[in-house]
């Protein structure tokens, strides 16, 4: 696994650079194939974030943490991938599908505790054009969490979402 760490407004010295190697390491041994592992670290307030992004040809695993102590955004971000990768390994056995990306007989089996999560309910509507500001205040009216649009300043189908830190997030499609 090639692991590409970034540090935005921070130094990355050796002392982090061998703890997230040796955490990420472990991670590698899942892949079948040599991927990447990109890791950025900066600063929030009096703490620092950690994101971890690790893409393979059927998934991508992503994971974050904040904290005031690196090291152990280090570890819960690492721990958080390797249960998105038991998650992963779950469903492709139930839904009988192969992904070479993963080597499945290395990672533990993930138990759910409840069903399945269906489609329960489908929609279909005339994508309205406007600009990003409008859709995030057609979102509020309609009290979710995303809404989906045609960007006039893009002439592209775009989706803006609320973000985990409550701020927004704009997704543009392309073709």
């Amino acid at each position: 696994m090639k692991i590409i760490v970034t540090g935005k407004n921070i130094s990355v010295n050796d002392k982090i650079q061998a703890a997230i190697d040796k955490k990420f390491e472990k991670l590698g041994k899942y892949f079948a194939d040599d991927i990447k592992a990109n890791i950025v670290m900066h600063p929030e307030k009096a703490k620092v974030k950690l994101e971890a992004t690790i893409v393979t040809k059927g998934a991508i695993f992503r994971a974050e943490d904040v904290s005031q102590d690196i090291f152990d955004c280090i570890d819960i971000v690492a721990d958080k991938l390797q249960s998105q990768m038991s998650k992963y390994k779950g469903k492709m056995v139930k839904k009988n599908k192969s992904n070479e990306s993963v080597r499945f007989e290395m990672i533990p089996e993930f138990e759910e505790p409840h069903d399945e999560g269906k489609v329960v309910k489908t929609k279909r509507f005339r994508i309205t054009p406007m600009t990003v500001d409008e859709a995030i205040l057609q979102m509020e009216l309609l009290q979710h969490n995303f809404f989906v649009f045609l960007n006039i300043e893009t002439d592209n189908v775009s989706v803006v979402y609320r973000r985990q830190d409550k701020d927004y997030g704009v997704l543009n499609t392309t073709y």
